[in-house]
């Protein structure tokens, strides 16, 4: 009688031991509350420059030097690129012997003037005769004045067959080889000014009246030190005016120096807090918490005993790594973060 007991007891024990080892552990949850602040509103956005220029040729003629290439670092007044200039400078040279020859012709006119002076005022000659050469002087002093600044029309004309960086910058672009046609107008080089860069974004003009206050902007392909900058108001710029072709405002962010690793086209986001006051009494769920079976979509409500209860819910959009609740929860309730798990211990 004792050994079978004896018997009971260890299978009561063994039993008690086995119910412990497969206890449920607790449910991890999440209280469902208020967002307390507007929901982030993602903008695809550029980075730009804000001083940029495009160099371009005033003069037609093949392209013999280029003295830089794309990438480069360049200061101001440095030499770009070469135009062809030998007719240009020969016909400066033309120039320059011309007005010689006017000033040459100008002296000896001054000095028959003058001559002539002399012999009206001793009564020598008429006074026709000094209006004459005053007349003659007069002519010939304008002549060497217009050869003069057709010199140095030339002469600059001639300088415009070489191309000099008109700031301090990198070289973006060098769309020209050696040997290509110049003509006026046509880019030759592209200069961005590094130190001095902005993030712009279209945003559609529903958003008009929305303060820009808590503004983000990211920068996905920066380390995660770099990705995250939130800007003053003096930084931030929004344009008055409105793209009558895609309805939207542009909104600018100028970026402090510590940005320099970008670059002109680089691909940025920017986020703004949109919904005014009313957004913030918004109710938001994990994304992890959220079922969807066929055409329900739900979450296991843990309720004060801690059991688990599956129900329906209607979402909103994603706002990071969580969904807004349009309907189905209420602020306080918790829910079970993971859903397998309270599957398993209804």
């Amino acid at each position: 009688m004792k050994k079978h007991i004896l018997w009971a007891v260890i299978a009561l024990a063994a039993g008690s031991g086995l119910g412990l080892a497969n206890a449920a552990p607790a449910l991890a949850t999440a209280t469902v509350q208020p967002a307390g602040s507007r929901p982030l509103q993602g903008f695809d956005a550029v980075v730009e420059a804000v001083r940029s220029s495009v160099v371009a040729a005033q003069v037609a003629g093949a392209i013999v030097a280029l003295e830089v290439k794309a990438g480069d670092r360049v200061a101001a007044g440095q030499v770009l690129a070469r135009i062809d200039a030998r007719a240009a400078e020969q016909n400066a040279t033309a120039t320059d012997a011309q007005v010689r020859s006017a000033q040459a012709m100008l002296d000896v006119a001054t000095k028959d003037y003058q001559r002539q002076k002399q012999l009206f005022e001793k009564q020598y000659i008429s006074q026709a005769a000094l209006e004459r050469a005053e007349s003659q002087f007069k002519a010939t002093q304008a002549q060497a004045a217009a050869q003069l600044a057709q010199a140095g029309a030339a002469r600059t004309q001639s300088a415009l067959h070489v191309l000099r960086a008109p700031f301090a910058g990198v070289v973006a672009d060098v769309p020209v080889a050696l040997g290509d046609m110049a003509l006026p107008g046509k880019p030759l080089l592209t200069l961005y000014e590094p130190g001095a860069l902005r993030v712009t974004a279209a945003l559609p003009q529903s958003l008009l009246g929305e303060t820009t206050q808590g503004l983000k902007v990211e920068f996905p392909s920066l380390p995660e030190n770099l990705r995250w900058f939130a800007p003053t108001p003096v930084q931030v710029q929004r344009l008055p005016t409105v793209d009558a072709a895609t309805h939207t405002q542009q909104l600018r962010v100028l970026l402090p120096a510590e940005y320099l690793g970008l670059a002109p086209g680089q691909f940025a986001r920017l986020w703004l807090p949109v919904g005014g006051t009313a957004a913030a009494s918004r109710l938001y769920v994990p994304a992890s918490a959220v079922v969807r079976r066929a055409e329900m979509t739900g979450v296991y409500v843990v309720d004060a005993k801690g059991a688990p209860l599956l129900r329906q819910v209607r979402l909103g959009r994603a706002q990071g790594s969580n969904f807004e609740v349009l309907s189905g929860l209420s602020a306080g309730e918790r829910v079970a973060l993971d859903p397998q798990a309270a599957a398993r211990a209804k």
